[in-house]
């Protein structure tokens, strides 16, 4: 195969964007750590802030986690009294998740460790460049999205 001048630059940038993914995550590791949650915690506890009562497989499709990565999670959680699980009526294997008090309180502290962050990091960025990442970050979502909608169709119809 061979490689063109844009394909470099495509996969030069590829591995930019995996290792700034990788140092996101270690920075913001670090400041939750004092409070005692992890990066995928964080994510749990925020989305319950924008949503309780959601199922174990609803918490998973929303986070793009599997339903072992999930369970896993709202264990640790439900352990350190941050979340409590809620039977479902009609459903006696779901439960719906649900913040508790201390939960909501160690999710909005997360929340403003994080806007924090950003505003320390990307809004030192002039505001038109924030938005030309925001439109190339919306661009490769959708030829991702694309992507995977191809690879999701029979083989057949592909051709």
């Amino acid at each position: 195969m061979n490689e063109t001048a844009q394909d470099a630059s495509a996969i030069r940038v590829w591995f930019r964007l995996l290792r700034l993914q990788a140092r996101l995550n270690v920075a913001i590791a670090e400041r939750l750590r004092g409070l005692g949650i992890s990066v995928p915690q964080c994510d749990v506890l925020s989305t319950l802030t924008e949503r309780e009562g959601v199922s174990q497989q609803e918490l998973a499709q929303r986070l793009y986690v599997t339903k072992g990565n999930i369970s896993g999670l709202i264990d640790r959680l439900e352990k350190a009294g941050l979340v409590e699980r809620r039977a479902i009526v009609g459903d006696r294997r779901s439960h719906a998740i649900f913040l508790t008090d201390e939960g909501r309180q160690i999710a909005h502290q997360g929340i403003d460790i994080q806007r924090r962050f950003v505003v320390a990091t990307l809004g030192r960025l002039p505001p038109e460049r924030v938005t030309d990442f925001e439109n190339l970050l919306i661009e490769a979502r959708n030829l991702i999205r694309e992507s995977e909608a191809y690879a999701a169709r029979p083989a057949l119809k592909r051709r």
